[in-house]
């Protein structure tokens, strides 16, 4: 991945119509699925005061908790964890996690665009393995951009768009690395456009592979789901089940349907238990 990653163009994002700014409805009740309740900040937590300097992370084990930043934490490493922190700020990201560093956990905050000026990726991993759990993130353009780690019970939602971006929620560019696996579980992921994805699973720089997206809310884009199939090769162990689809964006869930670029011939792929919001009835990729 690159910092310019979530704009370039690929064979799996081309059938995006010009978006819009804003949700054409209130969404309907989400059950239990992560929401502004639960997920950020926790209320009643103290942060310190706010800060407009870049906060390098040069020291392997730190614990951020409790910063309110108006710039970027870049993390250079190895097992960082932010918690319980706020970022808002534009540019390239709010937190990245550099090349040939691992084990960055984010857990219990926010991340999101000033609202005035592009933040491309709320979360950026350029390294190994990242764990962001209980965040909510928003007013961006890629949520959270990872080819490997645990995404869980976080809440993604309200994209801001600039002209030419292509909007993810949640964006993997290539498979993991050797031995590790992507898994997207229990998230509550909501792309209020008409492009790109929810979730996707793109073959910029690889074939996909060894990602599990499971018990996920999805709605919004122009596809809430790419499932993984490019023109590298054919997707393999790639596990989409038990995910909820959502109409509160679009009809159909994305704008075009709820998934397109499934590998259904994949060695591995599995399609199970994915459904309707409203009827609870089967989706058929």
């Amino acid at each position: 991945m690159t910092p310019s990653a979530g704009a370039s163009a690929s064979p799996s994002r081309t059938s995006a119509r010009p978006p819009k700014t804003e949700a054409t409805k209130a969404p309907p009740s989400r059950g239990s699925f992560p929401g502004a309740g639960n997920t950020g900040v926790p209320a009643g937590a103290k942060l310190k005061a706010p800060s407009s300097t870049v906060l390098r992370v040069q020291k392997a084990g730190t614990v951020i908790n409790g910063v309110d930043i108006r710039a970027d934490i870049s993390v250079e490493a190895n097992n960082v964890t932010i918690k319980n922190s706020r970022v808002i700020t534009a540019g390239e990201w709010g937190i990245i996690q550099r090349a040939n560093v691992s084990g960055l956990v984010v857990q219990d905050s926010e991340i999101r665009g000033d609202g005035s000026a592009r933040l491309q990726h709320g979360i950026f991993n350029l390294g190994g393995n990242i764990t962001v759990l209980r965040t909510e993130v928003s007013k961006v353009t890629d949520a959270i951009t990872t080819s490997a780690g645990l995404i869980q019970d976080n809440y993604l939602h309200d994209p801001a768009y600039f002209d030419g971006d292509h909007t993810d929620m949640i964006e993997s560019d290539s498979g993991p690395g050797s031995g590790q696996q992507l898994v997207i579980r229990r998230n509550t992921v909501v792309n209020t456009l008409d492009q790109t994805s929810a979730v996707a699973l793109y073959q910029d720089f690889g074939v996909q592979h060894d990602t599990i997206i499971e018990d996920n809310l999805l709605a919004g884009g122009g596809y809430a789901l790419y499932g993984g199939a490019g023109d590298k090769g054919s997707a393999y162990n790639v596990k989409v089940v038990g995910n909820v689809f959502s109409r509160e964006v679009h009809p159909q869930s994305g704008q075009f349907g709820p998934v397109a670029h499934w590998d259904e011939h994949g060695s591995g792929n599995e399609w199970r238990d994915n459904v309707w919001a409203d009827t609870g009835r089967p989706i058929t990729p």
